[in-house]
């Protein structure tokens, strides 16, 4: 099942964030739990959740994003509507990019 690309409600579902390389090392863990409707407010909610690990908050705008196995590529995040039991993949810029 892959993201939308409208959110079809407002509804909040319950998934999973995971972290990988330097997004995994600042954010401290390997994933946490998300309740959300879109990946913009998924997003949001960890920025707010990890305030005090600002290299995190920012890397995040820098970082390239999966939800559900589906890239989300130059999308608006507000557009990624998210799925119940879902996981979004946290990927940060690699060596070179």
């Amino acid at each position: 099942m892959g993201a939308t690309t409208e959110p079809a409600s407002a509804a909040r579902v319950s998934g999973t964030i995971r972290y990988w390389a330097a997004a995994k090392s600042e954010a401290g863990l390997a994933e946490e739990p998300y309740r959300a409707a879109t990946l913009a407010e998924a997003l949001a909610a960890a920025k707010a959740r990890h305030a005090s690990r600002p290299k995190l908050v920012r890397l995040l705008g820098h970082c390239s994003y999966l939800v559900d196995g589906s890239p989300v590529g130059g999308r608006d995040h507000a557009t990624v509507a998210l799925t119940e039991g879902g996981t979004v993949e946290v990927l940060p810029p690699f060596a070179g990019g």
